[in-house]
């Protein structure tokens, strides 16, 4: 087909903008990411595991209630075609609510949960880490405003802000003996600030309006996907309240932590293609041959990026860890590699699950989510008896179950089935193996750990770029390109 001039401009466009959007999300979580992963280190050598546990253990609550703080509404707003401002301000209005009555709740329920796990140090911690349900409530529709109209360079200086700022507080604290408030406080004081400087970037304001018939027509759509993010914390949480309840809060943190690192750098890569990809298949809904090829785009590119990383990490972890957090941590190591494979596949959930949300399938969302539970639970109940490990095992198994059923739908929606998604990955995955392996060898020479890791590091990198320039792989490729038309671009400039 011989597209116009308009066309082909407003292509371009197009495409420049979700690039430009992707940078920018991306920075802003490279940025912060980053600087929490500097200072849980600094963190980690200055207080003991147990702190870890302890403040893991209110997480687990605030966590799922987090999920009501959006109500799906978020999404919703998002999706909507013709969003105005009466429905931003009626979802904001119903937000707050909703978070005053879930602090109370908790406010009123942190004794009981502070005598379920016999420590009343955690009646004041639950009350003042349950305020995040309060400013995330004030934020919320301030952050759908900003995906949906891709001006994500505001995140990048509210989000950066509100870390840097948390960091020193928290490491200050830990310095001079606070403990478990060292963590407490600087998850507050990080969520204050960023909905802070949120609200002075970004112009929209709630208006004085309120439409019940909006609010409907809204939650029509977003309680679907309520439902399914609430399945899925609880569900992603529910370990962590076994693990503390029925083992120590010590095997709670090395679990914890050994989830940290891969989770680190996926979230990264994948949360910035979620939230710009999310907006960009909601503007072509309608065509779904380009949200195939957005999804199958998706999948390739975010899977060769990440199967590198997260090879190298699970390859390289008993040197990571020695050298990063100091013996002490060891016993997160098969955690670590566990978690690592594991997070190696979610741009295939991530991708999957945009093109479901984004065609306004979110009924079909939740239908997914209820059988992967389901199945999930099964294999974590079975694996209960076995040990901590065990349990981590069986999220790996319930893991690749979750791939063949996220991408079931998509067979029929976009004629664009699982077997495909495999056949468009497996080089990366290959290439990433045979280059953890190359890698492993490094530590065998006995070197300090330093000069080890650097050495695996380069290895793996020159292992992977001329693998993948000797195989011509369509995701390098693509990627070389983009690299060279953005320096292009900035040298004509």
């Amino acid at each position: 087909m011989i597209l116009s001039s308009d066309e082909r401009d407003n292509l371009h466009n197009q495409k420049e903008k979700v690039m430009n959007s992707f940078f920018w999300r991306f920075a802003e979580r490279c940025g912060a990411q980053g600087v929490s992963f500097v200072v849980s280190i600094v963190l980690a050598r200055l207080l003991a595991p147990e702190v870890y546990g302890t403040v893991a253990l209110v997480t687990v609550f605030t966590a799922v209630l987090q999920v009501f703080v959006d109500s799906g509404m978020g999404n919703a707003l998002i999706q909507k075609k013709d969003a105005d401002d009466k429905d931003f301000s009626t979802v904001f209005y119903f937000n707050m609510a909703v978070c005053g009555v879930l602090y109370l709740g908790m406010y009123i329920a942190a004794p009981y949960i502070a005598e379920f796990y016999n420590d009343r140090e955690l009646t004041a911690v639950v009350r003042v880490l349950s305020l995040t349900l309060i400013i995330s409530g004030v934020k919320n529709v301030q952050q759908a405003y900003v995906s949906r109209n891709m001006l994500f360079k505001h995140f990048f200086y509210a989000t950066l802000g509100g870390t840097i700022g948390a960091a020193a507080i928290g490491i200050a604290m830990a310095y001079m003996g606070y403990g478990v408030w060292a963590l407490a406080v600087q998850q507050i004081f990080n969520a204050a600030a960023d909905t802070a400087i949120l609200w002075i970037t970004v112009k929209w304001r709630p208006g004085r309006t309120f439409s019940l018939s909006r609010l409907k027509g809204l939650f029509s759509f977003g309680w679907k996907l309520l439902a399914s993010a609430l399945l899925d914390t609880v569900y992603g949480n529910l370990r962590q309240l076994l693990v503390g309840k029925l083992y120590s809060s010590s095997d709670l943190a090395y679990y914890n932590r050994g989830h940290q690192f891969p989770n680190f750098i996926v979230y990264n890569i994948n949360s910035s293609i979620d939230s710009v990809l999310f907006p960009v298949m909601s503007s072509v809904q309608d065509d779904r041959q380009k949200v195939r090829k957005m999804t199958r785009k998706a999948i390739k590119v975010s899977v060769y990026v990440m199967a590198p990383l997260m090879m190298g990490l699970a390859f390289t972890a008993e040197t990571v860890v020695r050298l990063v957090l100091t013996d002490k941590w060891l016993a997160c190591i098969p955690f670590l590699r566990i978690f690592s494979v594991t997070c190696m596949f979610q741009p295939i959930h991530t991708a999957n699950l945009n093109a479901i949300k984004a065609m306004g399938r979110s009924d079909l969302f939740l239908k997914l989510e209820i059988i992967k539970k389901g199945v999930g639970l099964i294999l974590m109940i079975s694996s209960i008896q076995f040990g901590v490990l065990a349990m981590a095992y069986s999220m790996l198994f319930g893991n690749v179950i979750s791939q063949v059923i996220n991408s079931w739908p998509n067979r029929k929606l976009l004629g664009y089935s699982y077997a495909d998604q495999i056949k468009d990955i497996l080089p990366s995955i290959l290439l990433a193996v045979f280059m953890g392996s190359c890698v492993y060898t490094v530590a065998f020479f006995d070197l300090p750990s330093l000069v080890t890791l650097c050495i695996q590091v380069i290895l793996g990198a020159l292992v992977y770029a001329v693998g993948s320039a000797v195989l011509k792989m369509e995701s390098f490729l693509y990627i070389w390109d983009s690299v060279k038309t953005v320096m292009h671009k900035d040298t004509r400039k």
